[in-house]
Order: structure tokens, then C-alpha cells, then sequence
């Protein structure tokens, strides 16, 4: 059972942001206290029902002794009792810990691993799985560095995402993914093993890091040779060499103001990425239950295509639909990711 007076203690918290935020707050703190307010919400909500149906229930038992009233409550009481539970439930996912960048947009990197031509064109497909994806969430998808192999697949892609909920339900995607079919340049008809990488990293804002000038090297250079998407399009492309990291960004889009920017922007997100693993290692060194390991070298999922078969191999769910995720319809496999994280968040909270 959840414990009331920590109930109580979110409910009045709410309370008084809501109050604050109608009382008329200053620009800066309306900002501050939106933030929270929008986190509570959905928490206090869940609250609200939960206490409304602990008093119905006791509203029920009290009219037992009432013989009017009794083949009511009777018929009422099972019904109460039954609901109590997915409520604390669903209450108890409600209050767990959020992940701070759950609601940020998130820089999207896909690289072809081993494999060759057939990993760089698997790349391509996985950059139009998530672009299908994010376009059936309403989400944005821009383009901010890609490099093309001569088949049509891809060397190097980055991509920013934009949206509701954007990171929260695409950091479990990073990782290694892994194909298995027939290349079309194979014509014995063999399977082929290939591999691609995928890394999901929440996007950085100014105030979460400081990046000296000192720290950094900037590069502007002309664009050319066979392979990349804005190739005789530019003379501007951006290097940016971060020093203490070794960490290299590219872009190459035709304004060198824009590729300066959108670097930083991937160079913000990387940084802050190392920042977050380096806290959750130290918090979580034990950690067996969490999927989102972020190990970029880990084997997560293969997509096996003479079977139509897709595996993710962290929580064993199998699904033969190939073509219909393929084509971005990955609700199935985010839920089921996400299920499983709060499963184990809950488990450790109730050890």
C-alpha cells in the first residue's frame, strides 16, 4: 500500500504551486514553477482518484449496517476492492523517480558496424524507421549531418528530433542493432550477418554545461569528395574538435553560421551524455534490471528478414512483424521497453 502521508505531502506541494502560479508570479519563477507543476500533474492526479476510491470503499463498508442500504453496498464493495489495486499500481509507477531529460528532444547518430555495403544500406533503413516513426508521433526530424555510401546506404548520420516525450521513448534504441538477410548484391542467395549502431542522446541545453572557448577547436573547410549528401553544395563546413575529450563534430549544411551552431548543439549533447553515464555508473554500478544501459558496444536487437522476425534481446520479446516496424511502427517495442524499466525501477524501490 502506498503511504498516505506521502500522499499528502505531493498533494499539498501541488497545491501550492497551483496557487503561486494563480497568485501571479514573476516571469522567471512562472517558469521555474510551470516545470514542476507540469511534472506533478499527472501524479497528483492519479492521487486524487486513489483517495476518492479509498472513500468510496469506506463510504460502501459504513453503509453494510444500513439494511436500505446493504444489497447496494454488497454489490458495490467487490467492484471497489477489485480497483484499489491497479490504481496503487498504476499510482506507484506515477511516483518514481523521473529521468531529467526525459522530455527533451534528443540528437539521433546511426553508423554502419560490421557488414560493409549491407551495413551501411541497414543504416539507411534504420534512419527511415525512426524518421517514419517520429513523423507518426507528430514529432520533427531534421537532418543535421549525413554522409552516403555509394549503394545508397549511409556512412554517418545525425539527426535532431523534436517533440513530446522525444527521449523518454527512444533511449532505449542505443546500442548495436543487428541484421540478418540476403544482400540484394548476393547471388548465391546467402544470409548475411551485418550490424549498425545507434546512439540517442538528449539534447543539451546552454545551462547544463559550459564549454570554455579554450576547450574547443573550430575547423572550416570546403566540402568534397565522393560520399556525403551536401557534397559541391558548401565551402563551409565546421569541424569542432572538443580537446579534453578528443570528441569530433561535424556539419556541413550550405550556412557556416548554421553548421557552427548545429555542431555545438551535437557536442553539447555528447558531453552531457558522458556526464549522465558517469553519474548513473556511480549510482547504479550494480544495476541489473535497467535496459538503458547506454553501452553503445551492447548487442540490443536483431531483425532477422527471411524469418520476418524482430528480437530484443534485453527483454526477450520477439515479434514477427518485421515489415510493419521496419516502416516505423515501433509502439509495440516502446512500450514494452518502457514496461520493463519501471518494472525495475519498482522492484528496487520496494526492496
Amino acid at each position: 500500500m502506498v503511504p498516505l502521508d506521502k500522499l499528502a505531502q505531493i498533494t499539498q506541494r501541488f497545491e501550492f504551486l497551483e496557487a503561486r502560479l494563480n497568485a501571479g508570479a514573476s516571469p522567471a519563477e512562472i517558469a521555474q514553477l510551470s516545470r514542476e507543476y507540469s511534472d506533478l500533474k499527472p501524479v497528483a492526479e492519479e492521487i486524487a482518484a486513489y483517495r476518492r476510491a479509498l472513500d468510496d470503499l469506506a463510504e460502501a463498508e459504513a453503509m453494510l449496517s444500513d439494511p436500505e442500504m446493504k444489497a447496494l453496498a454488497e454489490e458495490e464493495i467487490p467492484r471497489l476492492r477489485a480497483r484499489i489495486p491497479e490504481m496503487e499500481s498504476r499510482l506507484r509507477v506515477a511516483l518514481l523517480p523521473k529521468d531529467a531529460a526525459d522530455a527533451r528532444p534528443a540528437i539521433l547518430e546511426i553508423r554502419p558496424g560490421t557488414g560493409g555495403d549491407e551495413a551501411a544500406l541497414f543504416a539507411a533503413d534504420l534512419l527511415r524507421m525512426y524518421q517514419r516513426y517520429a513523423e507518426a508521433q507528430g514529432w520533427s526530424f531534421e537532418i543535421l549531418e549525413q554522409q552516403d555510401s555509394d549503394l545508397g546506404g549511409i556512412k554517418e548520420v545525425s539527426a535532431h528530433i523534436a517533440g513530446e516525450g522525444v527521449f523518454s521513448k527512444l533511449k532505449f534504441e542505443s546500442g548495436v542493432h543487428r541484421v540478418q538477410r540476403v544482400p540484394e548484391t548476393e547471388a548465391q542467395g546467402r544470409i548475411h550477418t551485418s550490424a549498425a549502431t545507434v546512439a540517442v542522446l538528449p539534447e543539451a541545453e546552454e545551462v547544463d554545461l559550459v564549454i570554455p572557448a579554450s576547450d574547443i577547436r573550430i575547423d572550416t573547410m570546403r566540402a568534397s569528395g565522393a560520399g556525403g549528401q551536401h557534397v559541391n553544395t558548401t565551402d563551409s563546413a565546421v569541424r569542432i574538435t572538443h580537446l579534453p575529450t578528443g570528441i569530433i563534430v561535424t556539419s556541413a549544411q550550405k550556412s557556416q553560421h548554421r553548421n557552427r551552431e548545429m555542431a555545438m548543439q551535437v557536442l553539447r549533447a555528447r558531453l552531457y551524455d558522458l556526464e549522465r553515464a558517469r553519474v548513473d555508473g556511480e549510482r547504479a554500478a550494480d544495476r541489473k534490471a535497467q535496459v538503458g544501459s547506454g553501452d553503445r558496444s551492447e548487442r540490443i536487437r536483431t531483425y532477422n528478414f527471411p524469418q520476418g522476425r524482430m528480437t530484443d534481446h534485453r527483454i526477450n520479446l520477439t515479434l514477427y512483424a518485421l515489415d510493419r516496424i521496419m516502416a516505423g511502427d515501433l509502439g509495440e517495442v516502446v512500450q514494452a521497453l518502457v514496461a520493463h524499466d519501471q518494472a525495475g525501477k519498482l522492484a528496487e524501490m520496494e526492496q
